[in-house]
């Protein structure tokens, strides 16, 4: 592969080997901030733990690109709906940072229902020489003071606050699969099965239903919307995919409520390859606009496909992830993989693709050589600056000596989360987050 996916540059340090972590710290989602200075986790116990990139010096070079804890707060709570007789869950779906204006970092995390933004601030210094308050912080006795008093900041020991600032909540009737922030930076959208809302930042009360395909009778609901996501460049445009494996682009200019949509994606299903599970895996798990805004990924449950936007009908490139499944839909049917949904992500050129697969196997793509190639995020491989030998799947007849056989891949171990940033000083960081490691 060309440098731009060279496997040394790939840091698996995060991976570490905790036998006591629980269901509740399995990983729901990831996200790098704009500069990849942090990146962003969260879990299925409603907990965002951010992690900071540990700066390079002449007497720790090796450590260069790890990620050390931040910090860690809790996010969502577990919560019932006495309306519905439901329980929401506290599993962290989407987080979203936002440009950073000032010394704080703010960013959006969401559960099936609430929205929050949190800002996320440091503190070393702390006032001292209250006139109303001993060094305690209690309140003294007004008629005990006899001089006036400067306050002054004192050092202390550097603290990372995690204050929530706003609560976007009570707008969304099925569960939240996707937010996006615009880029106007005044405004994200939310996304749940049948619906996309529109808020503003500063307004928490109300939001605006820009997509809604509810039918009138739910008995003719025949597709629901699967992932969402704003143009990185033109504030009115964003695009959705459904679970038909369709994909809509609208602008919001053309209409307050955009059911109709101005551009329509779609790749006619070759007839000779029908079967029983051709609905199940055409359906898009993760629709992602380049960085130049000119194409769109997707990703279903065999393939990713680039998308130009200006050409509707198919695809202009198709990427096999783990083809050799096919012969396995009805086994990985019965044990529900086939409804896993993967992440797909650019790299900072949009030259190079990557997505996850099983047995803790990710796959990247370079769009311009057309070359590919496998890797495993193993705990064997997680010693720091560690080199990620390429992996190959044997499908049949005799299996070389560093193939894995198609039979023994463990369908429990899966990497269905992936982030991509870039850095300065050196070419390309990626990271990749397991579905069963921490």
């Amino acid at each position: 592969m060309e440098e731009d996916i060279d496997t040394r540059k790939i840091n698996n340090s995060f991976l570490r080997d905790h036998s006591y972590a629980t269901e509740a710290d399995i990983i729901s989602t990831v996200e790098f901030n704009h500069t990849g200075e942090l990146l962003a986790t969260g879990d299925k116990g409603g907990r965002v733990v951010i992690f900071q990139r540990e700066q390079e010096s002449k007497n720790q070079v090796h450590r260069r690109g790890e990620y050390n804890v931040y910090s860690t707060f809790q996010s969502h709570e577990p919560e019932f709906d006495y309306l519905k007789s439901l329980e929401i869950e506290e599993k962290i779906n989407k987080i979203r940072w936002l440009p950073q204006q000032n010394a704080a970092y703010f960013l959006l995390s969401t559960n099936d229902k609430t929205v929050k933004l949190w800002k996320v601030s440091e503190r070393d210094k702390r006032p001292e020489g209250y006139n109303l308050k001993d060094e305690e912080g209690r309140l003294r006795d007004p008629a005990t003071i006899t001089t006036l008093r400067v306050p002054v900041l004192r050092p202390m020991d550097l603290m990372v606050e995690a204050t929530p600032r706003r609560v976007f909540a009570n707008a969304h009737t099925y569960h939240i699969n996707s937010i996006s922030v615009n880029s106007d930076y005044e405004t994200y959208m939310s996304a749940d099965d049948l619906r996309i809302n529109l808020w503003n930042f500063e307004i928490t009360n109300q939001s605006f239903n820009i997509v809604d395909i509810k039918p009138a009778n739910m008995e003719e609901l025949t597709e629901v919307i699967t992932a969402a996501e704003f143009h990185p460049h033109h504030c009115n445009t964003f695009v959705y995919s459904s679970s038909k494996g369709t994909i809509r682009l609208c602008d919001m200019r053309a209409s307050a409520l955009c059911d109709r949509h101005t551009k329509f994606f779609e790749e006619p299903e070759d007839p000779s390859n029908r079967s029983f599970f051709s609905e199940i895996i055409s359906s898009i798990s993760d629709v992602k606009f380049s960085h130049s805004g000119r194409y769109i990924m997707t990703r279903d449950y065999l393939t990713v496909k680039v998308w130009d936007l200006n050409m509707e009908n198919r695809p202009i490139e198709t990427y096999q992830v783990h083809d050799y499944l096919r012969s396995k839909l009805c086994s990985l049917y019965e044990n529900d993989c086939i409804f896993d949904k993967f992440e797909c992500v650019w790299n900072g050129s949009d030259s190079v693709i990557m997505t996850g697969s099983y047995n803790n196997f990710f796959r990247m793509f370079d769009r311009n050589t057309k070359r590919d190639v496998t890797l495993e995020a193993s705990r064997e491989n997680s010693k720091p600056r560690a080199i990620l030998k390429p992996r190959k799947v044997c499908v049949g007849g005799k299996r070389r000596k560093d193939e894995i056989s198609v039979d023994s891949l463990d369908f429990s171990k899966k990497i269905l989360h992936t982030a991509w940033t870039r850095l300065t000083r050196w070419t390309s960081y990626y990271l990749i987050i397991s579905h069963t490691e921490y």
